[in-house]
């Protein structure tokens, strides 16, 4: 009975420590978002990770380069955009007092954006 405990205590621990990702994507209708001439909207995409430490061992380990260019630009792409505008991203700091956490705690990356279509050149490059 008690072995049955400490197998559950275990899986649960372990399945705390795992890291967590996460992709949102919501379709924008192009007559309600408005963009710059040229593009069209197709959809508002959110990519969130968050890792956890373990005596400053990271449980994988995150970085804000994974979570903007292989999360929220390649999903962009997988869903035929040309672009990503009005980027936004953020991330827990790594240093100074925030370098506490690793000793038992989480490091987290979002990056949003708004996944685009290019309708047209831009009007300096048609001059060209």
């Amino acid at each position: 009975m008690r072995w049955k405990r400490l197998a559950s205590a275990t899986i649960l621990a372990w399945t705390a420590l795992c890291a967590c990702r996460s992709i949102d994507v919501v379709r924008l209708a192009p007559e309600r978002v408005e963009v710059r001439p040229g593009l069209r909207p197709l959809a508002g995409i959110q990519a969130s990770a968050t890792s956890f430490y373990f005596f400053f061992f990271p449980i994988p380990g995150v970085s804000l380069d994974q979570v903007v260019n292989q999360m929220l630009v390649e999903t962009a792409k997988q869903m035929g955009a040309d672009k990503v505008i009005l980027v936004d991203f953020e991330a827990t700091p790594a240093n100074g007092a925030w370098a506490l956490l690793r000793f038992l705690g989480f490091r987290t990356a979002r990056a949003k954006g708004i996944a685009v279509q290019v309708l047209e050149p831009a009007p300096a490059q048609a001059a060209q």
